[in-house]
């Protein structure tokens, strides 16, 4: 009989969390890191630079790799033999150990949980409640597996419930594309096959658990149908030429992880859930010897990198830059914006436009008249920061307000991650305003640009109050420009071609 420390459990959890919050696993980095080498697009290759860049960044400074610290997901299998020493249930001892995580005040985590999500969506404050998943095991120890996931990648989870006759591959392969960038490539594509629909889902956000081994079964070959599926699908959707961040290039996924479950004879669920460029999990096992210990990798496991936009950028003073500016910028050019931008997203994007609809002024200090605003809620500052990692959120979210803001609020140009849906690319063309892209999963390298910041306005939305940037050389891909030209378009576009055009070679 082994017993486990309430205690233990609590602390083992807090210290995964923040050990995932700036720690990549290796594997990730190390397939990053041979993708960025492979690459032959420059916009993906700069992409994956950067990302590789913060990577390193968070591991030497233990700051989040991204300013989205995720939902937190937890897998326990608890042995038939455990013990538990304590007052709390499992669920308590999990959730404890998540907000001691998030609220460590030496690298505080951005809470990103709301409770009542079809009603007042108010903000826990401690990124509580986790999602937890428990199994009942043989055996005297419970193996635990912490994740945290973000939101932009969690919101491109698809689900299906095929005929038994149906190709899943065909299924993912038309599927994919509608995911657009938002779940910030390169990563992995979880799927589950099988079971009922919250099994499928399940299998598939446990897949994502399992450490990038791809290449190692394409060098052995495969030795079941669902091997044959991870490469026939890892190769068919690299060849999409969707790329790094959208932009187009060799490589969109790491890695296809499959998990599957016997199923009804007249069902085929198929789940399918992505993982992006801020991977993180951990695991570790509870035996009744005190509390997990995750050994930190090595600084020199990461790769050199060095990213310089150097000549190939346009420097830009947001302070007086001009309409006229603008419209000089072109369709995937690299921008350096220095001077002062406002900030916000969903909440804030809202609360203006309900304003606007009443007739009401925004607060002082919100003009956005030849102005940018940049989606984003950053992570809150510790020690002498100006502010903590501060990456791009997914533009798309903002698409059902932009009209109405280009329209009434003279605003010249946004910043985001990712692509722009169509509504949003013909308001821009309509107002010849811009619309720039920064990484996602680079948000300490971007935090790192910001010089000064403030709250300006609706301080009671916490991260997502709106906030004045000033910045210094923050680097920017111009996405879609005045006339509409949209580089998630013409990029995979392109790319998907010359990818074709290399066949039979594989890609992977």
């Amino acid at each position: 009989m082994t017993v486990i420390k309430q205690d233990d459990m609590i602390q083992s959890v807090a210290d995964a969390l923040q050990y995932i919050s700036y720690y990549h696993p290796l594997d990730f980095i190390n397939a990053v890191n041979e993708a960025y080498e492979r690459e032959e697009s420059q916009a993906a290759k700069d992409a994956m630079a950067q990302i590789l860049i913060n990577s390193r960044l968070c591991a030497e400074g233990k700051r989040p790799i991204c300013q989205d610290t995720g939902i937190v997901t937890v897998f326990l299998k608890i042995g038939m033999k455990v013990q538990w020493e304590g007052e709390l249930s499992v669920a308590d001892m999990v959730n404890e150990g998540v907000r001691r995580a998030y609220l460590n005040p030496d690298n505080v985590l951005r809470a990103s949980i709301l409770d009542d999500p079809a009603g007042a969506r108010r903000n826990t404050k401690d990124n509580t409640p986790a999602v937890i998943h428990m199994e009942v095991v043989p055996g005297d120890e419970v193996e635990v597996t912490v994740a945290a996931k973000g939101g932009g990648s969690e919101n491109k989870a698809k689900m299906v419930m095929l005929n038994p006759s149906d190709s899943i591959v065909d299924w993912v392969l038309k599927t994919v594309p509608t995911m657009g960038a938002g779940w910030c490539p390169p990563g992995m594509l979880g799927i589950g096959i099988g079971g009922t629909a919250e099994k499928a889902a399940v299998l598939a956000k446990e897949s994502l658990m399992d450490p990038i081994d791809i290449h190692e079964l394409r060098e052995r070959g495969p030795q079941n149908r669902v091997e044959e599926l991870r490469l026939e699908i890892m190769d068919k959707v690299n060849a999409l030429g969707i790329g790094a961040q959208g932009l187009g290039g060799l490589t969109t996924v790491l890695d296809i992880k499959i998990k599957d479950y016997p199923t009804h004879a007249a069902s085929l669920p198929v789940a399918m859930i992505p993982n992006c460029a801020a991977t993180r999990h951990a695991h570790f096992t509870l035996k009744g010897e005190g509390p997990a210990h995750l050994a930190p990798p090595r600084l020199e496991d990461w790769p050199q990198i060095t990213w310089d936009a150097g000549p190939r950028a346009r420097r830009v003073n947001l302070d007086t830059v001009t309409a006229e500016d603008v419209a000089q910028w072109q369709p995937g050019e690299t921008l350096l914006l220095s001077g002062k931008m406002l900030t916000g997203r969903d909440a804030a994007h809202k609360r203006m436009v309900e304003m606007f609809n009443r007739g009401e002024s925004l607060p002082e200090g919100v003009d956005l008249k030849g102005r940018f605003i940049y989606y984003v809620g950053p992570v809150d500052p510790v020690r002498d920061e100006v502010i903590g990692p501060a990456g791009p959120t997914t533009a798309t979210r903002m698409d059902k307000f932009t009209e109405q803001m280009l329209a009434q609020t003279g605003l010249l140009g946004m910043i985001g991650k990712a692509e722009r849906g169509p509504v949003a690319i013909e308001a821009i063309r309509k107002h010849k305003a811009v619309y720039l892209m920064a990484v996602g999963g680079a948000a300490y390298l971007v935090s790192k640009a910001i010089r000064s910041a403030k709250i300006v306005a609706f301080e009671e939305l916490g991260m997502e109050a709106i906030h004045e940037f000033e910045v210094e050389d923050m680097p920017v891909t111009v996405a879609v420009d005045v006339n509409g030209t949209s580089v998630h378009q013409s990029g995979p576009a392109q790319w998907k071609a010359r990818i074709a055009e290399a066949q039979p070679l594989t890609v992977r």
